[in-house]
């Protein structure tokens, strides 16, 4: 879970731009987003087969 403590004297825009960086550092909304909708079996292993294989692909 992501706490954002405010500083002294913080105005709110400036707290909720650093949760919002924070969130989007940790992929909170990813998973959200990716979490939304059910994804068969398949269609997940070859999601995390063309990534591994994007990994170890060198670059030009």
């Amino acid at each position: 879970m992501i706490k954002v403590r405010p500083r002294p004297g913080e105005p709110v825009q400036q707290l909720m731009r650093r949760l919002k960086k924070l969130c989007e550092r940790e992929g909170v909304l990813r998973e959200m987003k990716r979490t939304a909708y059910y994804e068969k079996p398949s269609d997940r292993n070859r999601r995390n087969h063309r990534k591994a294989q994007r990994r170890t692909q060198i670059p030009k």
